[in-house]
């Protein structure tokens, strides 16, 4: 890919102005090009991404035709997101879920939170003595949650943050199509986060979505395998300005009061 980023100084090697704006949570629904506004497709149209130049379907794009891949979309924060989930010793997911979206290459939607909900998970379970080896967890996470393109809550009726923390307990349970007894962990895994997530519903709020996801994880966990990861305060929402489509009072994470866990800055 052309424009490779440099995670420590938090910019890419050409500079690249879709770079500048992909850091800017406020580009929601806009182009990261040219800044107008992106129209939905009733229909995927085979694409060629703007940066990398890998065909794929968008789901939307701008008037003039730029697109962006999910793999470009994610790029940004996934080494960050690594090295944070690696080194915390934090025990709650919900906080840990917080501090990485709070690194400023993760935008206020996007696929990018497919990873994020499953890499906060592995990190509490570990820390809360659960057993799971995240130099080779969050790789194999992030391997399977790529697969998943973004607006599938719309287009699949499944989203993508249910399917994270099904993906979490399918890796630290060692699930797969043939096991016997942990095989049903998994499915019951996202079908609760489901639940918890659709009867808010729409439209659909990354954050909010994964917020839900989390605390049905972390419930569900708790019952089939002991390991406990409590979220041990109330989780408010600091992001509602940069939510387009904010559902402001009937959010559960709705608050006066902006989140106090400080944000994480580029490594």
């Amino acid at each position: 890919m052309s424009g490779l980023l440099n995670v420590a100084t938090g910019t890419d090697s050409n500079n690249s102005e879709w770079m500048v704006r992909l850091s800017d949570p406020m580009c929601d629904g806009i182009c990261l090009f040219c800044g107008k506004g992106l129209q939905t497709y009733e229909r995927p149209r085979r694409s060629k991404c703007s940066v990398c130049g890998e065909e794929f379907e968008p789901s939307a794009a701008c008037p003039d035709g730029h697109h962006v891949c999910d793999g470009c979309l994610r790029e940004r924060g996934i080494s960050v997101m690594t090295a944070v989930c690696k080194t915390t010793d934090c025990r709650d997911p919900a906080e840990i879920l917080d501090r990485l979206m709070s690194i400023p290459a993760i935008p206020m939607h996007g696929p990018a939170h497919h990873i994020l909900v499953g890499s906060a998970l592995l990190a509490a379970y570990r820390n809360n003595g659960g057993k799971t080896d995240l130099d080779a967890s969050i790789p194999e996470l992030i391997r399977r949650m790529s697969q998943v393109p973004g607006a599938v809550c719309g287009n699949w009726g499944c989203c993508g943050a249910a399917l994270s923390a099904g993906t979490f307990a399918s890796i630290v349970l060692g699930s797969g199509p043939l096991e016997k007894d942990v095989w049903r962990i998994p499915m019951r895994m996202t079908a609760s986060c489901l639940e918890r997530i659709s009867s808010y519903g729409g439209p659909r709020c990354c954050k909010r979505d994964s917020f839900l996801a989390i605390e049905a994880a972390a419930d569900l966990i708790k019952k089939e395998t002991g390991v406990a990861m409590d979220i041990r305060k109330r989780i408010v929402c600091g992001r509602s300005g940069m939510n387009q489509q904010c559902i402001g009072k009937a959010c559960p994470y709705n608050g006066k009061t902006a989140c106090d866990i400080p944000p994480i800055l580029p490594l």
